[in-house]
């Protein structure tokens, strides 16, 4: 047996995901289950930055922490440059971090709202 760090399933990656994101201090944090849906991802992880300097700043953590934990690198990483909306692709698990202003444009929750979603993290505390 191999001594790979990759032994979380993908429902324990997305918590661990929101972890990070809440731990920078991430808005209405939201994992959608979308595993009876679609076929390229079992979860979306969802959150907003007030910032585009803020979004950065949960994605450098989620980054760093995956890397460090599991040794775990996004497939692909967009919109890092502008911030409001930068789209992480760990295969299992896709994540979005936008501004407020962009997660309201886009509406991703209202886009699959047959998703079975969950909220994470402490909310507005």
């Amino acid at each position: 047996m191999g001594g790979s760090l990759n032994v979380m399933n993908p429902e324990q990656l997305a918590v661990e995901i929101a972890e990070y994101a809440s731990d920078r201090k991430a808005l209405e944090i939201v994992q959608l289950d979308l595993r009876a849906m679609i076929g390229y991802t079992d979860y979306f992880v969802i959150c907003t930055g007030r910032s585009e300097r803020q979004t950065k700043a949960i994605h450098d953590g989620i980054h760093e922490g995956l890397k460090s934990a599991h040794g775990r690198l996004p497939q692909r990483v967009e919109g890092l440059p502008g911030g409001r909306w930068i789209l992480m692709d760990y295969l299992d698990v896709v994540v979005h971090v936008f501004t407020p202003e962009t997660r309201e444009y886009y509406r991703l929750e209202q886009l699959w709202g047959e998703a079975p979603a969950r909220a994470v993290g402490a909310g507005t505390a």
